[in-house]
């Protein structure tokens, strides 16, 4: 089935910027609450929100084969369970619906007033209810960076690193989109020279910045997927902050691995970017520095050309651009994550969410958390307003954005934008 809306001279009646990142060769997916507190499921053209489910009430997707609920719904697995034909035949009826030479929508003013929603009126929501969460470790620049940090430098990466794509099962519950505020974590550390842990806040809550992708129901118990076939399962990506508490989590790592110093909040950006819309941005990861097992073995041009930005912004100031770094620098790219994931037999359903760890380059500047940029405190971070950060500061705002550009058409995941808050308190009863 052709891949008729990537057409880059495709342009449509809904008018949006040159640097949109949303023009109508993406044709995200996402859940958004709308102006009369319906939650409803949709897609997104430049500055506009687009309602899926009244779409399909009025007919628009007469021929394609949907559930008469399918886009009525408050999450979209579902949908994502239909498969990657369904995707496809959406996705283009979409296209055709927006193009500037159809007239059905574009003049039909009733229609378009209860279709159509400004962004400012609409509040996104968590676009899928996410099963279960993996977190992978697949920067070679980040994982080398913290080895070297913590353990020996010359010999940073552990023997395992290079032969399989290192991950841990995380939290779901506490995976939230952009725009909801966070609490920064309390939990047990151990200070420089004690000699019994200390209960308190985190005094080095930290971004990571991944991007995560989301599946559909991939295999039976037992059954494997294969990285060549891996793709076929793959819905569509999102930007990921994957916050951490660096001072708890050094405690508690050895012998099982992070626990409350991740599962406090992970944040992803509201609107899923099908593989599809990324086909044109292909791109070759970096070459493997061992053979490989034969289940892992990749064909080239897996990954992406995906540029990726991390800015903070303190609550009285304006936003510094700290880092910038690129999703084709992982090692081990998304097809062998999900293959090695599998190889076991493990289950993968309909909406789980995939993390890459953190993105790191080869440069300082695309280091992709700070106890890299700041280079675990000895090197504080400068920003806009004269103010340094070796670590998050309450109420300081960290924001991500990824976007791909190809000649005249940018792909984007628009932003995933979060605040740190002062540690909970409960409030009084009195």
């Amino acid at each position: 089935m052709p891949l008729q809306t990537n057409d880059p001279n495709r342009k449509s009646w809904i008018g949006y910027s040159s640097d949109s990142h949303f023009p109508i060769q993406n044709i995200p997916f996402g859940v958004f609450l709308t102006r009369d507190n319906v939650i409803t499921i949709g897609t997104r053209i430049g500055d506009w929100a687009i309602d899926l489910g009244a779409l399909q009430e009025m007919g628009y997707f007469d021929g394609v084969p949907l559930t008469d609920d399918m886009f009525m719904q408050d999450t979209l697995n579902d949908f994502i369970s239909d498969g990657k034909k369904t995707w496809r035949l959406v996705r283009n009826r979409i296209g055709d619906i927006f193009d500037s030479e159809n007239p059905l929508l574009r003049d039909n003013k009733e229609h378009r007033n209860r279709i159509i929603f400004n962004m400012d009126e609409v509040e996104m929501q968590l676009p899928v209810l996410i099963g279960d969460y993996t977190d992978f470790y697949s920067s070679k620049e980040h994982a080398t960076n913290v080895g070297t940090m913590f353990r020996d430098p010359d010999n940073a990466l552990l023997p395992n690193w290079l032969h399989l794509p290192v991950a841990y099962h995380g939290r779901s519950s506490t995976i939230i989109p952009s725009g909801i505020p966070i609490h920064r974590p309390q939990g047990q550390t151990m200070p420089a020279g004690a000699d019994q842990p200390v209960f308190g806040p985190s005094k080095l809550v930290d971004f990571e910045l991944e991007m995560a992708f989301i599946t559909t129901d991939a295999n039976n118990m037992g059954q494997p997927i294969s990285v060549d076939e891996a793709e076929d399962y793959i819905f569509g990506m999102v930007v990921f902050n994957d916050w951490s508490a660096r001072d708890i989590q050094k405690w508690e790592y050895v012998p099982l691995g992070p626990f409350l110093a991740k599962n406090f909040a992970s944040s992803i950006s509201p609107w899923i970017v099908t593989l599809d819309a990324l086909e044109p941005f292909r791109t070759n990861g970096p070459a493997m520095e061992k053979p490989v097992l034969d289940y892992l073995k990749s064909s080239d041009n897996k990954t992406y050309d995906i540029h990726l930005e991390v800015d903070i912004t303190p609550q009285q100031g304006k936003p510094t651009t700290i880092c910038k770094s690129n999703f084709k620098h992982l090692y081990w790219n998304m097809s062998q994550q999900l293959a090695h994931h599998t190889i076991n037999g493990c289950r993968v359903n309909s909406g789980d969410m995939m993390g890459s760890g953190t993105i790191s380059g080869s440069k300082p500047d695309s280091y992709g958390s700070m106890l890299e940029l700041s280079w675990r405190g000895e090197k504080p971070v400068q920003l806009n307003d004269g103010t340094e950060r070796k670590f998050i500061n309450d109420f300081d705002t960290v924001t991500m954005r990824g976007y791909c550009k190809n000649g005249p058409v940018r792909i984007g995941f628009g932003e995933v934008s979060n605040q740190l808050l002062p540690v909970y308190e409960p409030k009084s009863k009195h």
